[in-house]
């Protein structure tokens, strides 16, 4: 079924009333090469929430493939992250420039920082008072944060003044954070699932196996004619969360986005619930340091 122009529009109100298309087009390890195509084909799709950062070295392509796919700039919600490398006051506002010279734009509707920085907190706070400055500025939209665990949420609520937007996390049912989700809910902060079919479970070897071969999955999506993928991208909606899949494939982008014509139980809900396994896939928050993940980003 295509979705009609109600579903495709499917927004969620942000706490500074910014709507935000649920449904994003991630492109995290996205070849410079293939993420034209990508995001080309995505927006041709039907989805109208693009989702890169600095860190990813595909901004100035995601920006080619907005511009060749011939909407209008309004109609394509652009969201991307601030390195911790750039963080510090007049370094974030440096690279707010530099994306949105790379990405070709005016303006930025999500910018967020891309992890805590735990070692150098000072510098996440002033990285993100130079988000608050841009926002007040008109430059972005919304401003947010990703990765972020409930302790570097309550502490930066107490050194700035704007809640953020949006907390981008690593959820899918084998790893839901649900104290990261409660937080985000206490604050009214929406959260936004990365890695929302469990793709880095995929390919790692001792950890349980891929979430898309779970049977507790694998039945719901065949109850519903649909694909584990599609069911998992379909819990997210109905939770209220955001979520941003990926892939370089037509097929599989056309699949994620067709998740609008059919509903999960709430005993299948539970169900993938049921599923947490409590393991994170993704880097330990609490292991972000600049002597690890420090790396430069080029200018524009």
């Amino acid at each position: 079924m295509t979705p009609s122009a109600e579903m495709i529009t499917m927004n969620l109100t942000l706490n500074n009333g910014v709507q935000l298309p649920a449904l994003g087009f991630g492109v995290f390890q996205t070849p410079p090469e293939e993420t034209v195509q990508a995001v080309e084909h995505a927006l041709r799709t039907g989805y109208r929430h693009i989702d890169t950062a600095a860190a990813y070295g595909n901004e100035r392509e995601v920006g080619e493939g907005i511009r060749r796919s011939g909407l209008d700039r309004d109609e394509v919600f652009i969201e991307t992250k601030i390195w911790i490398s750039d963080y510090g006051y007049d370094t974030t506002l440096h690279a707010f420039d530099k994306s949105a010279g790379k990405l070709g734009v005016d303006r930025i509707d999500l910018l967020i920082l891309h992890q805590a920085l735990p070692s150098r907190f000072d510098l996440t706070v002033e990285a993100y008072r130079a988000l608050e400055q841009l926002q007040a500025d008109g430059k972005v939209r919304a401003i947010g944060v990703s990765n972020f665990m409930r302790e570097h949420l309550d502490e930066l609520l107490g050194k700035t003044t704007v809640v953020p937007a949006v907390n981008q996390i690593e959820v899918h049912p084998y790893f839901k954070q649900p104290d990261v989700l409660a937080a985000d809910t206490e604050h009214e902060i929406l959260s936004q699932a990365w890695s929302p079919i469990g793709g880095i479970t995929f390919y790692q070897e001792g950890q349980g196996g891929s979430v898309l071969d779970d049977p507790t999955v694998t039945r719901i999506s065949s109850a519903h004619g649909k694909s584990p993928a599609q069911v998992m991208l379909r819990w997210h909606l109905q939770q209220g969360r955001s979520a941003i899949p990926k892939s370089v494939k037509p097929a599989r982008i056309e699949e994620n986005f067709d998740v609008f014509d059919f509903a999960l139980t709430d005993a299948e809900l539970a169900a993938l619930d049921g599923l947490h396994r409590g393991v994170r896939r993704g880097p330990e928050p609490a292991d972000i340091t600049l002597e690890s993940f420090g790396r430069e980003i080029p200018e524009a």
